[in-house]
């Protein structure tokens, strides 16, 4: 019965917890950018290989699913994991840090990972007596926005359909036994921009401000705030923020071209339609300004994070069962954005924040080259994944 396996969930973590460091610690160290995550495929199949999991085709070069099918009906349940890395240079000197220069798991993907495959263990061990459906996909590509989008595109809801979804992202900004999530929007859409600007250049020595690229996007990129300026959602800020500046090439030569790279983050459809308004007339005033012309484009879409009710209020009680009632926290909507909302836009399903600050309170920021979290975020994410999925599994009403 799926009550044992519920029941025996805090020996069944400590059977596995050694494994889901190891793991962990390996991808950590062997990190892959977007759609380039060939070695950790390899790892995450060869694993679910070794456990009896049954592998499937991927729409994508990379990533993986897989299936198990318990020993009685229940509902069909998917669990997602994150799996790529960013290119960001880790600065922490850890046993396990970035082994290739200038990529690192600068999110936690590699928790994510990790903690999936410790679910795929925690499954396995209980196949001939809990009910349902369960699909892993260790998706490739959220730092890019578009992994979850070619998945689906490539037909995944079509060859594995579900009834639920489930996934965690572990957070620095919380200690180790913190779980936090929220029904409905859960984090922000998030649109990359990208601004050309062009200018007449000239050399250097004469340099003035009318056609100068350079100071104009200068003054473009520390006014970008300005763009979401008072606009907010249930108490989270939206942000538009540049991650990209580039002009010139050379020290004496102004040039005619300079590009900026961000994204915009908001909460509904009315704040995508005034943040759009906003840039423009932004970049108006510049290049007015300036005496330059512009272009701006928008470019990959990652819709807001919506959880599901139902799931949500499952997933927590989980979440309760495995940390306690003090710990799991209801939370506003977060300013970060995660392309998991492309399947929760197509399935009931609930994104869970899992502590993973270290405890001497130097965990750094995500995405950032001292970006750091303890593996006891692993242990927790797995623990809530698990019983929330054979509980959703369960439901047959």
């Amino acid at each position: 019965m799926t009550t044992s396996a519920l029941n025996n969930l805090p020996q069944l973590l400590d059977a596995v917890n050694d494994d889901m460091v190891n793991r962990r610690h390996d991808l950590h160290a062997h990190p892959e950018l977007s759609f380039q995550e060939f070695r950790t495929t390899e790892v995450v199949t060869q694993r679910l290989r070794e456990l009896g999991w049954e592998l499937f085709t991927t729409p994508t070069p990379t990533g993986a699913i897989a299936k198990l099918r318990g020993a009685r009906p229940g509902q069909r349940v998917m669990l997602r994991a994150d799996i790529d890395a960013l290119p960001v240079h880790e600065e922490r000197d850890l046993p396990y840090r970035s082994r290739y220069d200038g990529v690192m798991h600068a999110c936690g993907h590699d928790v994510h990972t990790a903690a999936l495959l410790g679910v795929a263990d925690l499954l396995a061990r209980y196949r001939d007596q809990i009910a349902g459906e369960y699909t892993l996909v260790f998706q490739p590509a959220e730092e890019g926005l578009g992994g979850a989008r070619a998945m689906i595109e490539g037909g995944i809801f079509d060859e594995h359909p579900v009834d639920y979804g489930l996934g965690v992202h572990v957070t620095s900004l919380a200690p180790v036994g913190v779980v936090a999530t929220r029904p409905g929007v859960m984090m922000s859409e998030a649109c990359a921009i990208t601004v050309t600007l062009r200018g007449a250049g000239g050399h250097g020595a004469m340099a003035v401000a009318d056609g100068n690229v350079v100071l104009a996007v200068s003054a473009l990129a520390p006014r970008l705030g300005e763009v979401v300026d008072g606009l907010t959602f249930e108490g989270a800020n939206c942000a538009c923020s540049a991650g990209v500046l580039s002009a010139g090439t050379a020290n004496n030569v102004v040039p005619r071209q300079a590009l900026l790279r961000g994204t915009i983050r908001t909460f509904t459809d009315e704040q995508v339609d005034e943040t759009r308004s906003r840039l423009s007339a932004l970049l108006d005033e510049i290049a007015q300004r300036f005496a330059v012309t512009y272009e701006l484009s928008f470019g990959e879409v990652a819709p807001a994070v919506r959880n599901d009710p139902f799931v949500t209020e499952v997933a927590m009680a989980s979440a309760r069962a495995v940390v306690g009632d003090a710990s799991v926290l209801t939370v506003p909507p977060a300013s970060p954005s995660d392309d998991v909302s492309e399947f929760w836009r197509r399935v009931p399903g609930c994104y869970l924040f899992v502590g993973g600050a270290g405890s001497d309170g130097t965990s750094g920021m995500h995405h950032s080259p001292d970006f750091f979290v303890d593996d006891g975020a692993l242990r927790v994410a797995a623990g809530v994944l698990t019983h929330a999925a054979l509980t959703l599994a369960e439901d047959v009403a």
